[in-house]
C-alpha cells in the first residue's frame, strides 16, 4: 500500500520547530510531561483532532501558522498568546497576526490541562503540540514526537513581530537576514516560503 506524500505543512513545521534554536532546544525532550502529567499529549491530541475533524480544510493551517508566528518571534515561546494591556500592545493585535486563528483551540486545551494538572503545561507545549496533532490528522497516526519542555513568554511586543515576521514586500535580502538571525539559511526560505503559501490556499 502506497503512503500519503509528506504534507508540505509537515516540511513547514519541521522547519519552524528550528526556530525553538539554541539553548532552548537542548533542553527539550519528548514525552517531558509524563512524570508529572502523563494525559497531557492525549489531552490535547483528543481536543485538536476533534476540531479538526469539523474543519479538515482550514484549521490544520490555521494553528500551524499560529506555532509559525509564535516562533519567529521570541522563539516558541507563546508570547502570541498574550492580550494587550492599556500600556503595551502585544504581539496578538500586530497586523502581521491580524489574520491567524486557532487561539481558541489553545485556550480549550489550556483549561482542560488546568483541570487536570494545574500549572504544569505551558502554553507553548501546547501550541506545538497542537500544530503536529493537526497536521497529523490526514495521517491517523502522530507524524513525529515533539520535543517539549517549553517555558511560556511573559514578554509580548507588537513592534517586535512587525521587525521579525517576514512581509510580502520584504526583498530577498531582508528575507534572507530575518531568516538567517533565526538560524536558518537560504534553503529553509525556500521551503519555508514555499509551503507557506501552500498552507494558505488549504
Amino acid at each position: 500500500m502506497t503512503r500519503p506524500a509528506p504534507s508540505p505543512l509537515l516540511v513547514l513545521v519541521v522547519l519552524v520547530g528550528a526556530l525553538a534554536g539554541g539553548h532552548e532546544a537542548a533542553l527539550l525532550k519528548a514525552h517531558f510531561y509524563r512524570p508529572s502529567c502523563p494525559a497531557a499529549e492525549a489531552v490535547v491530541r483528543d481536543i485538536v483532532l476533534a476540531r479538526v475533524a469539523a474543519d479538515p480544510a482550514a484549521l490544520p493551517a490555521r494553528l500551524l501558522r499560529l506555532f509559525f508566528h509564535d516562533c519567529f518571534v521570541r522563539g516558541c515561546d507563546a508570547s502570541l498568546l498574550i492580550d494587550s494591556t492599556a500600556g503595551n500592545t502585544a504581539e496578538k493585535d500586530a497586523a502581521p497576526n491580524g489574520s491567524l486563528g486557532g487561539f481558541d483551540v489553545i485556550d480549550t486545551a489550556k483549561a482542560v490541562l488546568e483541570a487536570v494538572c494545574p500549572g504544569v503545561v505551558s502554553c507553548a507545549d501546547i501550541v506545538a503540540l497542537a500544530a503536529r496533532d493537526a497536521i497529523s490528522f490526514q495521517f491517523g497516526r502522530d507524524l513525529w514526537d515533539v520535543q517539549l519542555g517549553r517555558r511560556d513568554g511573559v514578554v509580548s511586543s507588537a513592534s517586535e513581530v512587525l521587525s521579525d515576521i517576514p512581509s510580502p514586500s520584504d526583498n530577498f535580502t531582508v528575507l534572507e537576514a530575518k531568516f538567517a538571525s533565526k538560524g536558518l539559511d537560504v534553503k529553509d526560505l525556500v521551503i519555508l516560503s514555499g509551503t507557506y503559501i501552500s498552507s494558505q490556499h488549504h
